[in-house]
């Protein structure tokens, strides 16, 4: 288990009071990191905090707004006061406010998907490198989507957010690799979360995707966290600007 023990390694996950990230934050407390909770509402993720204290992890909660550059400088600066150097950082809150085609939406909701999808992950990485520079080392996971490797007529924006999402770990990995820092991606297929209710939910299209996936059932929220685990433990020294689909083989149909 010391290829993917984390014990002392500092670790903030956006968007962690439920879903993907929620079970991204529990494993990565199983496997000894130090979790900093964060979303917008912070009785969410302090319940989240609670979770993990049960079992024996360590965690604390902090709320920020991916739309806002001052937030998220507040949340690392706030977990560095707290916890010191940050160790691991996973990019997983997103936003998706628009279904329909791409000939219907606005300015301002295209510029809203690519500043809380991109805009907001740049400046998390950003921010948290000079720490991971300072040790030369650090682990940096993304959470995209397989949608940024196919196209959508009706979640268009989105899938161009999170193709980008998957460049921007790419880019990231080449000018930081000298620095022994590694970016990363995991593109997720369908997960029966709140986030993707409307489509899992949906007994026509949940039919239809259990009869074509190879693995013959949707995604749940721990299909992903481990796979966080994995990219941010020192079984994954050697992997980086990679993105990891898991999505129950849909894409290699």
């Amino acid at each position: 288990m010391s290829l993917f023990n984390l014990k002392n390694k500092v670790a903030v996950v956006t968007g962690s009071s439920r879903g993907i990230g929620r079970s991204i934050a529990h494993q990565l407390a199983k496997a000894g990191a130090k979790v900093v909770v964060s979303s917008r509402k912070l009785d969410a993720c302090e319940a989240v905090v609670k979770e993990i204290q049960s079992f024996g992890g360590e965690a604390m909660a902090l709320t920020a707004s991916i739309s806002s550059k001052e937030q998220l400088e507040n949340l690392i600066a706030q977990t560095r006061q707290t916890w010191g150097v940050i160790d691991i950082l996973v990019c997983n809150a997103a936003t998706n406010p628009y279904y329909g085609p791409a000939t219907g939406m606005s300015d301002e909701v295209f510029d809203k998907v690519m500043r809380n999808n991109v805009l907001s992950n740049a400046w998390l990485c950003n921010l948290v490198y000079p720490d991971m520079k300072a040790q030369k080392d650090g682990a940096i996971v993304i959470v995209s989507s397989i949608g940024g490797l196919h196209g959508s007529s009706v979640i268009g924006a989105y899938n161009l957010s999170k193709a980008a999402d998957m460049q921007l770990a790419r880019n990231l990995a080449v000018e930081w690799g000298p620095d022994n820092i590694r970016v990363n991606c995991i593109a997720p297929g369908l997960i029966k979360t709140d986030f993707a209710k409307a489509l899992h939910e949906d007994p026509l299209l949940s039919a239809k995707y259990n009869s074509q996936a190879p693995l013959r059932r949707m995604g749940e929220a721990d299909d992903i966290g481990g796979i966080a685990v994995f990219l941010a433990s020192p079984a994954a020294n050697y992997v980086t600007g990679q993105t990891v689909v898991a999505d129950g083989g849909m894409m290699i149909r």
